[in-house]
């Protein structure tokens, strides 16, 4: 096991081969995932109401 110093040493040296995003492309992956959060959001709305129709049509019938 790597002694404290050595240890802090070779996470500095990793951490400075990450490739970080641009400012530019954070927002775009941003924007992207808000758009699917909508797109996700509608989909299973109208989903959600198709299948109460179809349920409140059926329990109409028994009643």
């Amino acid at each position: 096991m790597a002694n404290p110093l050595e240890f802090l040493t070779q996470v500095r040296a990793e951490a400075a081969k990450v490739t970080w995003p641009t400012r530019r492309e954070t927002l775009i992956t941003t924007a992207l995932v808000i758009v699917m959060v909508i797109l996700a959001s509608i989909f299973f709305v109208s989903v959600d109401q198709a299948l109460r129709m179809i349920v409140t049509f059926l329990l109409s019938l028994v009643h």
